[in-house]
């Protein structure tokens, strides 16, 4: 069994997230500026079997596309076209940085730590892929 890859895109930075391999747990990996996004992934994917990649599908409240889609398609259509023997999956991304932000505000984190849009980024990743993992073993 490969892991399960998550990614929450952004314009500046892209959060990534993994399971173990048994597709048990999900934990943050890294922040990536979007220019190097790519590269890691290949590289990451190059060192571990990862079977399938999740990408965040950012939403509005009446279920359509958010203007930050536009952003997002361009990588997604790269991953579909360069790894096609990954499965690529979307899963709706909605307040997952307000439940990220509100994870260290509860983990007690300090308020100058919790500034770290890195940190939020990835731990974003990490509530994607735990969502995801749900929705699959339902």
């Amino acid at each position: 069994m490969g892991r399960i890859l998550s990614i929450d895109y952004g314009q500046k930075r892209v959060g990534f997230a993994v399971t173990d391999e048994l597709q048990i747990c999900a934990h943050a990996l890294e922040t990536i500026r979007v220019s190097k996004a790519f590269d890691y992934l290949v590289n990451y994917i190059a060192k571990e079997n990862v079977e399938t990649i999740v990408v965040g599908e950012p939403k509005t409240m009446n279920n359509t596309n958010s203007d930050a889609a536009r952003f997002i398609e361009p990588f997604v259509n790269r991953l579909k076209k360069e790894l096609q023997n990954i499965k690529i999956e979307r899963f709706d991304e909605r307040f997952t940085s307000k439940m990220a932000f509100q994870t260290l505000i509860d983990a007690g984190v300090n308020k100058k730590t919790r500034t770290n849009k890195a940190l939020i980024d990835k731990i974003s990743a990490t509530i994607i892929l735990q969502g995801y993992l749900q929705s699959i073993k339902k």
